[in-house]
């Protein structure tokens, strides 16, 4: 692994408190800060091209499920009741954006 130098001027004060706040070394403190950001993005991306395939996947379809049945069903979930899930139904026209 190789070496990264980085300038943290102001930083590097407040890096050492909130490290010693944290029982951490300022090494592992800013190892970790990084390792959380870099699995945020990470994360971030995964939902932002999952969200752009269903959009397409609708583009090509024009199958969706209206926003009132979807609310009806989720709310008789979040009560504990028996429903039947909402059914697709093609659109009219579908506009590409």
């Amino acid at each position: 692994m190789s070496t990264t130098t980085i300038r943290l001027g102001d930083l590097k004060e407040r890096i050492a408190i909130a490290a010693q706040h944290a029982g951490k070394s300022p090494h592992a403190y800013i190892v970790d800060a990084i390792s959380e950001s870099v699995a945020r993005d990470e994360q971030r991306a995964e939902f932002v091209n999952a969200a752009l395939a269903r959009r397409q996947k609708y583009l090509a379809s024009g199958r969706s499920v209206s926003f009132e049945a979807m609310e009806a069903y989720a709310l008789a979930s979040a009560r504990d009741e028996k429903r039947a899930k909402p059914t697709a139904r093609a659109k009219k026209s579908v506009k590409s954006a």
